[in-house]
């Protein structure tokens, strides 16, 4: 990822502060512009784009102050940055532990969630819109806060800010096991949401699309609905796909892997799940697959992320195992690995990807995102390779192993995953 993808998607955010200062009268009165920045905490992939965006955002307009309102995990990421988390945000009901308490082993029905979780996103909307009545802010950036998203567009008369919607995919779509009521259920959510933007298409002020026209999906939104990626190019401006850092040149690798105590004749497996709390079946698995990968290497490291959410001391210890609780800069080290296994979620693969790593990824089943939107993308990118969890026994996991993964000279030939058209794209996703 470049430099130039972060500037691009800022700009975007960062449209034009006057008229945000006019939409908000009380902010004129100390003549101080605000921001509050709402960034999704299912998993990290989220607010680590999210503080590439706010840098961009402070350098176009250096008098902007950001306030956050999140939840654990985000808020440990954001205090180790030193930005200003709102005290309200310890009022927000856990999405995290919500999510990670509908999964059952490496399952998630993420539609079936999403639809259960009313009370939660009813009482973090209620919290959001508190902070928003005492304080003015200029402008309000929503990160997949989909209560916000939702409860504007049923009650427009509620925003005072200009508003500015981020997201890396539109629609849920239905999975087999799902049958005739997935299909169902799924067209009347997207139903619902094109019907709110054609009902009140000032609610959002910007719709940003994290990926390329590519990227999104040509599925219909449901029977007699349209084309899903036809009508996100109606809606949306993409600004290709948003990292916190620059991909590591190749020519800076063996100095990344030396700042992380990675020797040069020690072929490094990073096994991560990021940033939620689901996933612990996964790692198991690919603990379990380390003394087949070791048959091919006696010198290979495995080293496992549980993230801040899973508990890594039911991991056993092995040779050649090394096992990680919270890792703050996990992008360092999946630029730095040899080869890795990772769950699905966009943010990890994409870093796979930008740096031309070889991974090996296992969607959670049921998760219409990992299984469909995530993967279209990666297949986009010939990047990864997909392994359904039934599938995931040690044995097929072995091919996991630097020697039976593709070397990066054998890597689909490089392709910015910004885009072709994005020029500066954090700045794009920023103010414009």
């Amino acid at each position: 990822m470049t430099e130039s993808v972060k500037d691009g998607a800022a700009r975007s955010v960062c449209f034009d502060l006057g008229a945000a200062r006019a939409l908000s009268a009380r902010s004129t009165r100390d003549g101080r512009r605000r921001a509050l920045f709402v960034s999704s905490p299912i998993g990290l992939g989220h607010i680590h784009r999210d503080l590439a965006i706010a840098r961009e955002l402070r350098a176009i307009a250096p008098e902007l102050e950001i306030e956050w309102l999140a939840q654990d995990p985000v808020t440990r990421v954001l205090e180790r940055e030193g930005e200003t988390v709102h005290p309200a945000s310890r009022w927000l009901a856990s999405e995290a532990a919500y999510w990670t308490s509908e999964a059952v082993g490496h399952e998630l029905n993420c539609f079936e969630a999403f639809r259960h979780m009313d009370e939660i996103l009813v009482a973090n909307f209620m919290v959001f819109h508190d902070v928003v009545s005492e304080t003015p802010y200029d402008l309000w950036i929503a990160d997949e806060g989909w209560e916000i998203d939702h409860f504007l567009h049923e009650h427009p008369a509620l925003k005072t800010a200009r508003f500015v919607w981020l997201t890396d995919f539109v629609g849920h779509l239905p999975l087999p096991e799902g049958g005739p009521a997935e299909v169902e259920l799924t067209a009347d959510y997207n139903a619902e949401m094109i019907e709110h933007i054609d009902a009140h298409p000032g609610v959002r002020d910007r719709a940003i699309y994290i990926g390329d026209r590519d990227d999104a999906v040509e599925e219909a939104f449901g029977p007699g609905l349209p084309s899903i990626r036809t009508w996100t190019e109606e809606h949306f401006e993409f600004v290709g796909y948003v990292s916190r850092s620059p991909a590591v040149a190749p020519e800076a690798r063996d100095a990344l892997r030396a700042e992380l105590g990675y020797r040069d004749d020690q072929p490094v497996c990073l096994v991560t799940v990021g940033g939620s709390g689901v996933g612990g079946e996964l790692l198991r698995r690919a603990v379990a697959a380390l003394p087949h990968a070791r048959e091919l290497d006696s010198r290979l490291r495995m080293v496992v992320v549980a993230g801040p959410r899973i508990d890594p001391a039911p991991i056993q210890p092995q040779d050649g195992l090394e096992v990680r609780g919270f890792v703050p800069d996990l992008q360092r080290h999946l630029a730095a690995c040899d080869v890795a296994i990772v769950q699905g979620g966009l943010a990890t693969a994409m870093e796979l990807t930008a740096n031309r790593r070889p991974f090996v990824y296992v969607p959670l089943e049921r998760h219409y995102e990992q299984l469909i939107h995530v993967h279209r993308r990666l297949r986009r990118h010939g990047a990864g390779r997909c392994v359904r969890f039934g599938d995931a026994e040690p044995e097929p996991l072995r091919g996991s192993h630097p020697r039976a993964a593709p070397s990066a000279d054998r890597l689909p030939p490089d392709r910015p995953v910004g885009g072709p058209t994005c020029r500066r794209p954090h700045r794009r996703a920023a103010l414009r």
